[in-house]
Protein backbone atom coordinates (compact mmCIF):
# COMPACT_ATOMS: atom_id res chain seq x y z
CA UNK A 1 0.00 0.00 0.00
CA UNK A 2 0.96 3.39 -1.05
CA UNK A 3 1.85 6.48 1.43
CA UNK A 4 -0.87 8.18 -0.23
CA UNK A 5 -3.36 5.26 0.46
CA UNK A 6 -2.80 4.92 3.88
CA UNK A 7 -3.16 8.25 4.28
CA UNK A 8 -6.75 8.62 3.02
CA UNK A 9 -7.17 5.21 5.12
CA UNK A 10 -6.04 7.18 8.06
CA UNK A 11 -8.75 9.74 7.45
CA UNK A 12 -11.76 6.85 7.30
CA UNK A 13 -11.90 7.03 3.44
CA UNK A 14 -13.27 3.51 2.38
CA UNK A 15 -10.35 1.99 -0.32
CA UNK A 16 -10.47 3.55 -3.41
CA UNK A 17 -8.53 3.56 -6.45
CA UNK A 18 -5.97 6.37 -5.93
CA UNK A 19 -4.60 7.86 -9.15
CA UNK A 20 -1.37 9.76 -9.59
CA UNK A 21 -1.40 13.48 -9.19
CA UNK A 22 -0.79 16.09 -11.30
CA UNK A 23 2.53 17.39 -10.63
CA UNK A 24 4.15 20.70 -10.22
CA UNK A 25 6.82 21.16 -13.25
CA UNK A 26 10.13 19.44 -12.27
CA UNK A 27 12.88 22.07 -12.74
CA UNK A 28 15.78 20.01 -11.25
CA UNK A 29 15.47 17.07 -14.73
CA UNK A 30 17.67 18.07 -17.12
CA UNK A 31 17.91 17.04 -20.87
CA UNK A 32 14.27 16.28 -21.29
CA UNK A 33 11.82 16.52 -24.67
CA UNK A 34 8.63 16.40 -23.67
CA UNK A 35 5.45 15.71 -26.05
CA UNK A 36 2.23 17.16 -24.86
CA UNK A 37 -0.03 15.86 -27.34
CA UNK A 38 -4.04 15.77 -28.00
CA UNK A 39 -6.46 17.22 -30.42
CA UNK A 40 -7.53 20.86 -30.29
CA UNK A 41 -8.72 22.28 -27.35
CA UNK A 42 -7.60 19.04 -24.96
CA UNK A 43 -5.18 22.12 -23.34
CA UNK A 44 -1.99 21.49 -24.31
CA UNK A 45 -1.23 25.24 -24.70
CA UNK A 46 -2.98 25.65 -20.90
CA UNK A 47 -0.15 22.72 -19.83
CA UNK A 48 2.41 25.27 -20.81
CA UNK A 49 0.96 28.02 -18.75
CA UNK A 50 1.21 25.55 -15.79
CA UNK A 51 4.78 25.16 -16.51
CA UNK A 52 5.27 29.00 -16.96
CA UNK A 53 3.72 29.52 -13.73
CA UNK A 54 5.10 26.97 -11.78
CA UNK A 55 8.47 29.00 -12.58
CA UNK A 56 7.54 31.89 -11.38
CA UNK A 57 7.18 30.02 -8.02
CA UNK A 58 10.82 27.72 -8.71
CA UNK A 59 12.32 31.35 -9.09
CA UNK A 60 11.82 32.63 -5.70
CA UNK A 61 13.77 29.83 -4.24
CA UNK A 62 17.26 29.78 -2.50
CA UNK A 63 20.31 29.37 -4.36
CA UNK A 64 20.20 25.59 -3.60
CA UNK A 65 17.49 25.01 -5.60
CA UNK A 66 19.56 27.47 -8.61
CA UNK A 67 22.34 25.20 -8.71
CA UNK A 68 19.87 21.89 -8.92
CA UNK A 69 17.78 23.71 -12.15
CA UNK A 70 21.09 25.18 -13.78
CA UNK A 71 23.33 23.57 -15.85
CA UNK A 72 25.95 25.25 -18.86
CA UNK A 73 24.78 28.14 -17.43
CA UNK A 74 21.07 27.91 -18.57
CA UNK A 75 18.98 27.90 -15.57
CA UNK A 76 15.39 25.73 -16.22
CA UNK A 77 13.53 27.45 -13.95
CA UNK A 78 13.56 30.45 -17.09
CA UNK A 79 11.09 29.58 -19.46
CA UNK A 80 10.88 31.03 -23.07
CA UNK A 81 7.50 30.46 -25.50
CA UNK A 82 7.99 29.79 -29.13
CA UNK A 83 5.21 30.22 -31.56
CA UNK A 84 4.89 30.34 -35.28
CA UNK A 85 4.82 32.95 -37.04
CA UNK A 86 1.93 31.67 -39.11
CA UNK A 87 0.19 31.89 -35.61
CA UNK A 88 0.28 35.66 -35.23
CA UNK A 89 -3.13 36.67 -35.83
CA UNK A 90 -4.53 33.71 -33.69
CA UNK A 91 -5.61 35.46 -30.68
CA UNK A 92 -5.55 39.08 -31.98
CA UNK A 93 -7.62 40.09 -28.88
CA UNK A 94 -4.74 39.25 -26.67
CA UNK A 95 -1.67 41.31 -26.06
CA UNK A 96 1.50 40.89 -28.47
CA UNK A 97 3.35 39.06 -25.48
CA UNK A 98 0.40 36.66 -24.77
CA UNK A 99 0.99 33.24 -24.16
CA UNK A 100 -2.63 32.96 -25.15
CA UNK A 101 -4.88 29.73 -24.58
CA UNK A 102 -8.74 28.57 -25.09
CA UNK A 103 -10.20 30.60 -21.86
CA UNK A 104 -7.05 33.00 -21.08
CA UNK A 105 -3.01 33.77 -20.89
CA UNK A 106 -0.10 34.61 -19.51
CA UNK A 107 1.84 38.03 -20.41
CA UNK A 108 5.36 36.77 -21.21
CA UNK A 109 7.16 39.89 -21.80
CA UNK A 110 10.15 39.30 -23.31
CA UNK A 111 10.15 35.97 -23.17
CA UNK A 112 8.23 34.90 -26.34
CA UNK A 113 9.25 35.21 -30.42
CA UNK A 114 7.30 34.28 -32.91
CA UNK A 115 9.39 32.04 -35.82
CA UNK A 116 9.34 30.85 -38.95
CA UNK A 117 11.84 27.99 -39.01
CA UNK A 118 14.63 25.64 -36.84
CA UNK A 119 17.51 28.52 -38.43
CA UNK A 120 15.55 31.16 -36.76
CA UNK A 121 14.95 28.81 -33.23
CA UNK A 122 18.59 28.51 -33.28
CA UNK A 123 19.24 31.86 -33.29
CA UNK A 124 16.70 33.02 -30.54
CA UNK A 125 18.35 30.23 -28.08
CA UNK A 126 21.61 31.44 -28.87
CA UNK A 127 20.39 35.13 -28.11
CA UNK A 128 19.02 34.01 -24.91
CA UNK A 129 21.87 31.15 -23.28
CA UNK A 130 20.76 31.78 -19.33
CA UNK A 131 17.17 30.29 -20.34
CA UNK A 132 16.70 26.31 -19.76
CA UNK A 133 12.97 25.57 -20.93
CA UNK A 134 11.90 26.32 -24.12
CA UNK A 135 8.26 25.40 -25.02
CA UNK A 136 7.44 25.86 -28.81
CA UNK A 137 4.23 25.55 -29.65
CA UNK A 138 2.94 23.52 -32.75
CA UNK A 139 5.86 22.22 -33.36
CA UNK A 140 5.24 19.59 -35.54
CA UNK A 141 4.51 22.81 -38.09
CA UNK A 142 8.19 23.52 -38.44
CA UNK A 143 10.81 21.72 -40.55
CA UNK A 144 12.38 18.52 -39.67
CA UNK A 145 16.07 20.07 -38.88
CA UNK A 146 14.10 21.53 -35.58
CA UNK A 147 13.52 18.69 -34.17
CA UNK A 148 17.76 17.22 -34.13
CA UNK A 149 18.41 21.52 -33.28
CA UNK A 150 16.47 21.07 -29.97
CA UNK A 151 17.73 17.21 -29.26
CA UNK A 152 21.41 18.27 -29.58
CA UNK A 153 21.27 21.96 -27.54
CA UNK A 154 19.08 18.93 -24.68
CA UNK A 155 21.73 16.38 -24.94
CA UNK A 156 24.43 19.03 -24.84
CA UNK A 157 23.14 21.80 -22.31
CA UNK A 158 20.64 19.89 -20.20
CA UNK A 159 18.08 22.23 -21.78
CA UNK A 160 14.76 21.42 -21.77
CA UNK A 161 12.35 21.10 -24.43
CA UNK A 162 8.39 21.02 -23.91
CA UNK A 163 6.36 20.25 -27.43
CA UNK A 164 2.00 21.01 -26.74
CA UNK A 165 1.63 20.22 -30.86
CA UNK A 166 -0.73 18.22 -32.86
CA UNK A 167 0.31 14.67 -33.63
CA UNK A 168 -2.07 13.58 -35.60
CA UNK A 169 -4.20 15.56 -38.38
CA UNK A 170 -7.75 16.11 -39.00
CA UNK A 171 -7.44 12.56 -41.06
CA UNK A 172 -6.14 10.71 -37.96
CA UNK A 173 -2.74 10.28 -39.77
CA UNK A 174 0.61 10.85 -38.29
CA UNK A 175 0.88 14.69 -39.26
CA UNK A 176 4.12 14.78 -41.20
CA UNK A 177 7.52 13.63 -41.09
CA UNK A 178 8.65 16.57 -38.31
CA UNK A 179 5.36 14.69 -35.90
CA UNK A 180 7.13 11.82 -36.70
CA UNK A 181 10.68 12.70 -35.17
CA UNK A 182 9.45 14.45 -32.55
CA UNK A 183 7.74 10.93 -31.29
CA UNK A 184 10.95 9.49 -32.05
CA UNK A 185 13.51 11.81 -30.19
CA UNK A 186 10.48 12.60 -27.07
CA UNK A 187 12.16 11.59 -23.41
CA UNK A 188 8.45 11.94 -21.77
CA UNK A 189 4.78 12.10 -23.74
CA UNK A 190 1.63 13.41 -21.96
CA UNK A 191 -1.36 12.53 -23.99
CA UNK A 192 -4.60 14.90 -23.35
CA UNK A 193 -8.01 14.03 -24.03
CA UNK A 194 -11.30 15.67 -24.24
CA UNK A 195 -15.17 15.08 -24.21
CA UNK A 196 -16.41 14.49 -27.68
CA UNK A 197 -17.67 17.80 -28.83
CA UNK A 198 -20.79 16.52 -30.66
CA UNK A 199 -23.68 17.44 -28.62
CA UNK A 200 -25.07 13.71 -28.37
CA UNK A 201 -22.00 12.44 -26.91
CA UNK A 202 -20.08 12.59 -24.07
CA UNK A 203 -17.29 9.80 -24.84
CA UNK A 204 -13.04 10.90 -24.06
CA UNK A 205 -12.07 11.77 -27.70
CA UNK A 206 -8.17 12.31 -29.16
CA UNK A 207 -8.92 13.39 -32.47
CA UNK A 208 -9.28 16.59 -34.11
CA UNK A 209 -12.30 17.08 -36.10
CA UNK A 210 -12.39 19.53 -39.33
CA UNK A 211 -15.71 20.92 -40.32
CA UNK A 212 -17.18 23.78 -42.87
CA UNK A 213 -20.08 25.73 -41.17
CA UNK A 214 -22.61 26.11 -44.78
CA UNK A 215 -25.99 27.95 -44.39
CA UNK A 216 -25.83 26.29 -40.49
CA UNK A 217 -25.07 22.98 -41.20
CA UNK A 218 -22.02 20.96 -40.11
CA UNK A 219 -20.14 19.74 -43.66
CA UNK A 220 -17.17 17.04 -43.09
CA UNK A 221 -13.73 18.13 -44.36
CA UNK A 222 -12.94 15.89 -47.09
CA UNK A 223 -10.44 13.22 -46.65
CA UNK A 224 -7.90 15.48 -49.26
CA UNK A 225 -9.01 18.81 -47.70
CA UNK A 226 -5.53 20.61 -47.84
CA UNK A 227 -2.90 19.79 -44.50
CA UNK A 228 -2.50 23.53 -43.36
CA UNK A 229 -5.23 25.80 -43.33
CA UNK A 230 -4.41 28.76 -41.41
CA UNK A 231 -7.14 30.91 -39.50
CA UNK A 232 -7.83 31.98 -36.23
CA UNK A 233 -10.26 30.02 -33.13
CA UNK A 234 -13.13 31.87 -33.95
CA UNK A 235 -16.16 30.54 -35.30
CA UNK A 236 -16.34 30.54 -39.06
CA UNK A 237 -19.05 30.54 -41.44
CA UNK A 238 -18.48 29.73 -45.03
CA UNK A 239 -16.00 27.52 -47.03
CA UNK A 240 -12.48 29.50 -46.69
CA UNK A 241 -11.62 28.84 -43.35
CA UNK A 242 -13.03 25.30 -41.66
CA UNK A 243 -13.78 24.92 -38.20
CA UNK A 244 -12.15 22.65 -35.56
CA UNK A 245 -13.40 20.87 -32.15
CA UNK A 246 -12.34 17.34 -30.88
CA UNK A 247 -14.18 13.96 -31.18
CA UNK A 248 -14.58 10.09 -30.85
CA UNK A 249 -14.44 7.78 -32.71
CA UNK A 250 -18.33 7.37 -33.81
CA UNK A 251 -18.85 11.03 -34.46
CA UNK A 252 -15.30 12.14 -36.26
CA UNK A 253 -16.66 12.36 -39.75
CA UNK A 254 -14.09 11.93 -42.69
CA UNK A 255 -15.59 11.60 -46.27
CA UNK A 256 -13.78 10.56 -49.47
CA UNK A 257 -10.65 8.27 -47.91
CA UNK A 258 -11.61 5.64 -50.27
CA UNK A 259 -12.21 8.37 -53.10
CA UNK A 260 -9.02 9.57 -52.61
CA UNK A 261 -6.92 6.13 -53.02
CA UNK A 262 -9.11 4.38 -55.36
CA UNK A 263 -9.97 7.37 -57.43
CA UNK A 264 -8.46 10.68 -57.18
CA UNK A 265 -4.83 9.29 -56.58
CA UNK A 266 -5.21 6.87 -60.04
CA UNK A 267 -6.28 10.03 -61.89
CA UNK A 268 -3.35 11.73 -60.92
CA UNK A 269 -0.95 8.42 -61.70
CA UNK A 270 -2.43 8.91 -65.24
CA UNK A 271 -1.68 12.81 -65.63
CA UNK A 272 2.07 12.07 -64.24
CA UNK A 273 2.51 9.71 -67.32
CA UNK A 274 1.40 12.08 -69.43
CA UNK A 275 -2.35 11.64 -69.88
CA UNK A 276 -4.16 14.18 -68.25
CA UNK A 277 -7.51 14.40 -69.57
CA UNK A 278 -9.45 12.11 -67.11
CA UNK A 279 -8.19 14.37 -64.33
CA UNK A 280 -9.09 17.29 -66.67
CA UNK A 281 -12.85 15.68 -66.46
CA UNK A 282 -13.23 15.13 -63.12
CA UNK A 283 -11.98 18.14 -61.89
CA UNK A 284 -14.50 19.44 -64.30
CA UNK A 285 -17.35 17.73 -62.96
CA UNK A 286 -16.61 18.66 -58.93
CA UNK A 287 -16.49 22.78 -60.29
CA UNK A 288 -19.35 22.92 -62.50
CA UNK A 289 -21.40 19.28 -62.32
CA UNK A 290 -21.09 17.46 -59.10
CA UNK A 291 -23.52 14.97 -59.31
CA UNK A 292 -21.75 13.98 -62.49
CA UNK A 293 -18.62 13.53 -60.80
CA UNK A 294 -17.03 9.84 -59.33
CA UNK A 295 -16.48 11.93 -56.05
CA UNK A 296 -20.59 12.40 -56.19
CA UNK A 297 -21.42 8.81 -57.00
CA UNK A 298 -18.88 7.35 -55.07
CA UNK A 299 -19.98 9.20 -51.63
CA UNK A 300 -23.80 9.42 -52.47
CA UNK A 301 -23.82 5.10 -52.79
CA UNK A 302 -21.75 5.20 -49.58
CA UNK A 303 -23.94 6.94 -47.03
CA UNK A 304 -27.19 8.06 -48.73
CA UNK A 305 -29.19 5.43 -47.14
CA UNK A 306 -27.81 5.70 -43.76
CA UNK A 307 -29.31 7.95 -41.57
CA UNK A 308 -26.27 8.08 -38.71
CA UNK A 309 -23.62 8.74 -41.78
CA UNK A 310 -25.60 11.14 -44.09
CA UNK A 311 -24.48 14.37 -42.74
CA UNK A 312 -20.68 13.06 -44.66
CA UNK A 313 -23.15 14.49 -47.97
CA UNK A 314 -22.51 17.58 -46.42
CA UNK A 315 -19.11 17.82 -47.27
CA UNK A 316 -19.95 18.81 -50.87
CA UNK A 317 -22.01 21.75 -49.95
CA UNK A 318 -18.32 23.08 -49.53
CA UNK A 319 -16.66 25.62 -52.61
CA UNK A 320 -13.24 24.68 -53.65
CA UNK A 321 -13.28 20.51 -53.64
CA UNK A 322 -11.85 21.22 -57.43
CA UNK A 323 -9.19 23.49 -55.97
CA UNK A 324 -8.43 21.07 -53.08
CA UNK A 325 -8.15 17.93 -54.96
CA UNK A 326 -5.42 19.23 -57.73
CA UNK A 327 -3.62 21.05 -54.51
CA UNK A 328 -3.51 17.42 -52.97
CA UNK A 329 -2.28 16.00 -56.17
CA UNK A 330 0.25 18.89 -56.29
CA UNK A 331 1.37 19.34 -52.79
CA UNK A 332 1.47 16.17 -51.20
CA UNK A 333 1.54 13.51 -53.80
CA UNK A 334 3.62 15.47 -56.46
CA UNK A 335 1.38 14.03 -58.91
CA UNK A 336 1.10 17.27 -60.80
CA UNK A 337 3.73 19.39 -62.18
CA UNK A 338 3.59 22.98 -61.59
CA UNK A 339 2.84 23.27 -65.32
CA UNK A 340 -0.20 21.39 -65.58
CA UNK A 341 -1.13 22.67 -62.36
CA UNK A 342 -1.46 26.24 -63.83
CA UNK A 343 -2.92 24.51 -67.04
CA UNK A 344 -5.59 23.12 -65.14
CA UNK A 345 -5.94 26.30 -63.17
CA UNK A 346 -6.65 28.27 -66.29
CA UNK A 347 -8.60 25.81 -68.33
CA UNK A 348 -11.03 25.35 -65.79
CA UNK A 349 -10.73 28.82 -63.93
CA UNK A 350 -10.34 27.55 -60.89
CA UNK A 351 -10.12 30.34 -57.85
CA UNK A 352 -6.79 31.84 -58.28
CA UNK A 353 -6.98 33.52 -54.94
CA UNK A 354 -7.76 30.04 -53.31
CA UNK A 355 -4.68 28.50 -54.57
CA UNK A 356 -2.16 30.65 -54.20
CA UNK A 357 -3.02 31.21 -50.42
CA UNK A 358 -3.09 27.93 -50.04
CA UNK A 359 -0.19 26.84 -51.64
CA UNK A 360 1.58 29.30 -49.62
CA UNK A 361 0.19 28.10 -46.35
CA UNK A 362 1.57 24.12 -47.48
CA UNK A 363 4.92 25.40 -48.00
CA UNK A 364 4.40 25.25 -52.10
CA UNK A 365 4.35 28.66 -53.24
CA UNK A 366 3.29 29.34 -56.91
CA UNK A 367 2.91 32.52 -58.81
CA UNK A 368 -0.90 32.44 -60.37
CA UNK A 369 -0.36 35.88 -62.19
CA UNK A 370 -3.85 35.96 -65.09
CA UNK A 371 -0.53 36.26 -67.49
CA UNK A 372 1.11 33.39 -66.42
CA UNK A 373 -2.34 31.17 -67.26
CA UNK A 374 -3.85 30.02 -70.28
CA UNK A 375 -7.13 31.10 -71.58
CA UNK A 376 -10.03 29.76 -69.74
CA UNK A 377 -11.60 26.46 -70.88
Amino acid sequence: MTDTENFLKSLGLPSVRVHHSFNHFDFTRASRRILVIGPMGSGKTEYSSRIWRDARVALEKSPVIAGKATSEGADRRKVFFIRSILDVNRFPEYPEDALAYRGGYERCGGSIAHIKDSFELEKVIAEHPDVGTWIVDEASFYDERLVYVMRNESVKRGLIFVFPTLILNFRRDIFNSTASLLLETATDVFPLTAYCEHSDCIEDSFYTYRYYEIDGLECPALYFDPLIVIGGDRQKHGSVEPNYCTRCDTHHYLPGKEYTYFTLKPLGEEASRGNSDPLREELKAIKYSMESSQLYRHLYARYHNDPELRINLNSLKVDFIAEKALIYLFVEQNLVTEELLLSLIGDLDLDRQYMEKTLFDNKRPVRLDQKMLPGMY
